[in-house]
């Protein structure tokens, strides 16, 4: 063992454990850890803000299973960092936040930025510490590696006090961590299958995160040969593939009717790393609390999330995607009485998904969207953050391959261009599609400078209706006609992205949009399309007009 600072022990560790990217808003109270990552083999993105950072290292882990790793300085730059924080513990990412500390003697007096981080953090992240000894640092981040990941994956928080980074020490490495994963039983595997034969309308409910194609692809197989129809929770549309003849459709907001019926009507859920929590239920109401009418089997990573809110009659602690391998040992029965409800459930969902009915306009927003789902190959990555203009994103693009969707599950605001600079860092080779609001696009639209400094070509589609649409929408509906605070007077978008060094084109209809689409992959620029979006349209099948009229 050699001596080494902090910074360079703390870099050598997520050296060990892989990590080959981080991101950053650099500060003072870090550099050392800075100084070491000058001469690691890591790719380091400054970004413009650190919720903008925090985003993209949610991104990664939600896209690649292993912890996004972000770095931001105390204080302002910690709370700038919380947006994404939330945001990895709602959608169960792996990501590690590093937040730089005052010095040690100096907690407790209200020093520069002082802030106590395992408070702070502690109801939101899975663990939040604070580093008191160098000589800890190795044990800590190896810690921080398997909260992350082992379990239901989500965010750890770790505060490096600046003085801790700088003083030296001889200290051993950890070696590379291998997260625990459990398994189903074969006990476990017996009641499941007596309760699958007892059923007469069965459903199975994919969510939650730590998939692999591998168990995507099984979970697939096993829905062919048992002939069961298959949902997926709000915003994980892309763990089963849209064209398989199991396919009922997206519980998520603006669900469709008739599958919200069969989830009411089902006497089998099998919850397979869904916790069908308010969004997917439609506010609780799929599922009775607390007693349910339908009998629940519950797959999670985390025992603490079984029986949390819906009791289970089967409740299996295992990894989703171990779960689905093992069911390629159950024998489907010669007699499958859901098979007709499986046919009629998936034509059902081609049905709601079919041509979109018109809307107030010249862009005919679901149009544009069919159209561009078809022009792109099939492992495109679509990012969006929340709002309206999400809602037809969901509905009329249909995945058919795993690792092609980036959505905040937590609806969050602004989380649409980050999470789309990451996507395409990690995955040059693809292509990835951006859809954003015009609020959602202006909250981080910053970060489209970190496009251009690292010659990132992903391609955003601002669907501008000039407010804050979803809020507009609960104003009309609750308070009619009492306009307030929803307004936004917006620039000109696509001469923002010209101004940055991007490639930007206007779109007023329909016509003109994919065309415009292809001349901004053709550029190899980052690009933003800036769409006009008739102010009525505020849903595929509602009018602001008809909202505000009980309609």
């Amino acid at each position: 063992m050699t001596s080494r600072n902090g910074g360079k022990i703390l870099i050598d560790q997520l050296l060990i454990q892989g990590v080959d990217r981080v991101t950053c808003v650099p500060g003072e109270s870090f550099l050392a850890a800075l100084d070491a990552m000058h001469d690691a083999d890591i790719d380091v993105m400054v970004c413009r803000h650190e919720g903008g950072a925090a985003i993209m290292a949610e991104t990664a882990g939600k896209l690649t299973g292993k912890p996004g790793i972000c770095f931001v300085t105390r204080g302002p730059g910690a709370m700038n960092a919380a947006h994404g924080v939330h945001i990895a513990q709602h959608d169960s990412s792996p990501m590690i936040l590093f937040i730089g500390q005052v010095e040690r003697a100096f907690r407790g007096r209200g020093a520069f930025q002082e802030m106590d981080y395992e408070a702070v953090f502690g109801s939101v992240a899975k663990w939040a510490v604070e580093i008191d000894d160098v000589k800890r640092i190795p044990e800590i981040v190896a810690r921080a590696f398997a909260v992350a990941t082992q379990g239901r994956p989500g965010p750890v928080v770790v505060s490096l006090p600046e003085d801790v980074l700088t003083d030296a020490a001889e200290v051993a490495d950890t070696p590379v961590l291998t997260p625990v994963k459990p398994e189903l039983s074969i006990v476990q595997f017996q009641q499941l299958e007596a309760l699958l034969r007892a059923a007469e309308r069965p459903m199975v409910i994919l969510g939650g995160s730590g998939w692999s194609a591998d168990g995507c692809s099984a979970i697939a197989d096993f829905a062919a040969r048992f002939k069961i129809p298959v949902a997926t929770e709000f915003r994980r549309t892309a763990l089963f593939p849209a064209t398989h003849p199991s396919y009922a459709g997206d519980l998520g907001f603006g669900q469709n009717p008739k599958l919200a019926e069969r989830v009411r009507s089902a006497d089998l859920l099998i919850l397979l790393g869904a916790r069908m929590a308010e969004v997917p239920s439609a506010g609780y109401t799929l599922i009775d609390c607390p007693v349910p009418k339908q009998k629940i089997v519950h797959v999670f990573p985390d025992a603490n999330e079984i029986g949390r809110v819906y009791p289970p009659s089967l409740g299996i602690v295992c990894d989703p995607s171990s779960f689905a391998g093992s069911l390629s040992w159950m024998k489907a029965p010669l007699d499958l009485p859901w098979a007709t409800q499986t046919e009629n459930a998936h034509m059902d969902y081609l049905t709601w998904t079919g041509a979109p009915p018109r809307i107030p306009g010249d862009f005919q927003y679901g149009d544009a969207v069919r159209q561009l789902f078809a022009a792109v190959p099939a492992d495109t990555i679509v990012c969006n953050g929340a709002g309206n203009y999400a809602i037809w994103v969901h509905r009329y693009w249909r995945h058919t391959l795993p690792n092609t969707q980036a959505a905040p599950t937590s609806g969050s605001v602004g989380y649409s261009v980050p999470s789309g600079v990451m996507a395409k860092r990690l995955f040059p080779d693809r292509t990835v599609v951006v859809f954003a609001g015009d609020g959602c696009f202006l909250m981080h639209g910053n970060e489209f400078a970190t496009a251009v400094q690292y010659g990132i070509p992903v391609i955003v589609i601002v669907v501008d209706n000039g407010m804050y649409g979803t809020i507009r929408m609960h104003q009309e509906r609750d308070y009619p006609h009492r306009v307030v605070s929803t307004g936004l007077s917006n620039p000109d978008f696509a001469a923002y992205a010209r101004a940055f060094g991007g490639h930007g084109e206007t779109v007023k209809t329909t016509d003109e949009f994919l065309p415009a689409f292809k001349r901004a992959q053709a550029s190899g620029l980052p690009a933003i399309l800036h769409c006009f979006l008739d102010p009525q349209a505020i849903t595929p099948a509602k009018t602001l007009d008809q909202i505000a009229l009980g309609g």
